[in-house]
């Protein structure tokens, strides 16, 4: 992990390096001065020697400006830097939940999701640009501050030694319980956001059933959950940082005593003590960066941690190293002996189900619910793979296509189509973001769709809301089969397409979908039968697999389940 970590500096090596370089400027800076300090105060001070001292200020007014620079860089360009790796983490965590299969989906929250690409990205900026540079800094400070103080005197450094050293091991014993505290945090917060993301987005069914106080006092059982786990962070690193402030004021302390000891019988003159003093400040400068950065790592690998934990996953459905492109489908279809459950402890849902779909023909499955109508419909593109058994495309296992041009070659229209917030333009060119204007209102226009968009004042730039709020089902309806007409798939799953909407809209809709379906093998997923009447062949699915197929005129004539499913919904029309 960590050095996955590290390769994200890799791109951003040039500014890296000079941050460390103006850092180690600052860090010579910082170790030259008390040195003067201490000559001034030994030498030019007794001497009265004005003009070494004035030369000595315009030097190390010169030194301070260089340090100003120096600082700028490092709190400027190194903070850029961070940045860009939270940039380019982000692009790659992004990029990974684009791989990442259904079934992940199926057993994460949305609000833990964007919790982990935006919240836990956010603290390992810090940590990026802040961790080598502290560490740089803290050790260049260390060693050079003890080996200066070894040269003004041996048995004072000896003397302060074991309280540094307890200092250390202090940190050291106080890090893990701050890292789990901070870990809890992260968790925590996830769950706030997936808390917060459901609420918001079903606001408008929380008003219609007046449940408003219910999801607040949801709201804040999470909430306090967070608030608890901030708590016993905060305590940890309070325990952390109280701690090893008493320690450095024991060892300032220890500094006056032993000091003014040395000092009173002559074994170090006062320009040393006040060197050795400094020095020693500048020593605990870097212990107290060090104590900060710890607070600082425990919040950024925690977020990193939980980065890495996505990075990690692997898709259970991929292009294989051999696959072939999908080009030009005949669109024949054929399960074979297919077997498949969602889950290892679950009941299957298809059972050796076997059918051929052959080109061009349009095919229309029927049942009551569960049956796995839709299952079938999401495992032809492999949104799911089948248990046992194999999916044919122009008799090729659909494993061996490659997973990109087998779904490009595939269109959907669902019963609830997802709307993405921005304009009606925007969300018909899903279907093929490369389509020109002309092709774009030809989708729109055999969607049945265009004259309800030219009659808004801002046409295709209307904005549709999130999720579409702005528009109607049917309207919605029409978008999804604009998007389908401009993709042009050569395979069509229609899948519960017309359903909850009223018979003049379902009327609009049926003859864009007779339009769309020419040419293309479709699967039609109903439980209206009035939309499956024109199909080829129609199967009729229960939980014991196919019990009756065959045209709508056949299927009524044999009289069996299918006729008493289409009695029982047009006997009262």
């Amino acid at each position: 992990m960590f050095k996955k970590f590290i390769s994200y500096y890799r791109n951003h090596l040039g500014l890296f390096l000079i941050d460390m370089a103006a850092a180690l400027i600052m860090a010579g800076i910082d170790l030259i001065y008390p040195s003067f300090t201490r000559t001034f105060m030994n030498d030019y001070i007794p001497n009265r020697n004005v003009s070494a001292m004035i030369n000595i200020s315009l030097f190390l007014l010169i030194l301070f400006i260089i340090r100003l620079i120096c600082s700028h860089i490092v709190n400027y360009w190194g903070h850029i830097m961070g940045a860009r790796m939270e940039f380019d983490m982000r692009q790659d965590l992004f990029k990974k939940f684009q791989t990442l299969n259904f079934s992940y989906y199926d057993e994460n929250k949305t609000g833990v999701i964007m919790s982990r690409l935006v919240g836990d990205l956010r603290d390992i900026t810090e940590l990026a640009h802040h961790g080598p540079e502290d560490i740089f800094i803290s050790a260049i400070m260390i060693i050079g501050s003890f080996i200066i103080l070894f040269n003004i005197n041996a048995l004072f450094t000896l003397l302060i030694f074991p309280i540094i050293l307890l200092i250390i091991i202090f940190s050291l014993w106080r890090r893990n319980a701050m890292m789990i505290g901070f870990r809890r945090t992260r968790q925590t917060q996830g769950e706030i956001t997936a808390q917060i993301e459901s609420s918001i987005g079903g606001i408008r069914l929380t008003k219609s059933f007046a449940n408003e106080k219910y999801e607040y006092e949801k709201f804040t059982e999470n909430n306090e959950q967070y608030a608890d786990s901030w708590k016993n962070a905060l305590f940890q690193m309070s325990v952390f940082q109280s701690g090893n402030n008493f320690l450095i004021d024991i060892l300032n302390l220890a500094l006056l005593i032993i000091g003014g000891l040395l000092v009173a019988k002559g074994t170090i003159t006062l320009g040393d003590f006040t060197a050795f003093l400094l020095y020693v400040n500048f020593l605990i400068k870097p212990i107290q960066r060090l104590i900060n950065f710890m607070q600082q790592f425990q919040t950024g690998w925690a977020g990193f941690e939980r980065f890495y934990e996505i990075m990690l996953l692997e898709p259970k459905i991929k292009t294989e190293p051999q696959a072939i492109t999908l080009e030009n489908p005949k669109g024949k279809i054929t399960f074979n002996h297919v077997n498949f459950k969602y889950d290892a402890n679950d009941e299957h849902v298809l059972t050796d189900f076997n059918i051929t779909i052959e080109p061009g023909k349009k095919i229309a499955l029927v049942g009551e619910s569960g049956v796995g109508k839709s299952t079938i419909s999401l495992l032809i593109p492999r949104f799911y793979d089948v248990t046992s058994g194999e999916i044919l495309i122009d008799d090729t296992n659909i494993k061996n296509y490659d997973l990109h041009t087998l779904r490009k070659n595939i269109g959907h229209v669902q019963q609830d189509v997802y709307i993405f917030y921005g304009n009606i333009r925007d969300n018909i060119l899903y279907g093929n973001p490369d389509a020109t204007e002309e092709q774009m209102i030809a989708a729109a226009k055999k969607a049945r769709i265009h004259d309800f968009i030219m009659s808004l004042e801002n046409g295709y730039d209307t904005t549709v809301g999130e999720r579409g709020v702005k528009l109607s089902g049917g309207q919605k309806q029409r978008i999804a089969i604009a998007r389908v007409f401009l993709k042009n798939p050569a395979i069509l799953i229609l899948d519960e397409a017309t359903s909850a909407l009223d018979n003049i809209t379902e009327m609009l809709i049926q003859e864009a979908l007779d339009e769309l379906t020419v040419g293309r093998t479709t699967i039609i997923i109903a439980h209206r039968l009035s939309t499956v009447k024109k199909a080829d062949e129609i199967l009729v699915l229960t939980r014991q697999g196919i019990s009756e197929r065959g045209s709508h005129k056949e299927l009524i004539k044999a009289n069996g389940y299918y006729a008493e499913l289409y009695e029982s919904q047009f006997k009262n029309l």
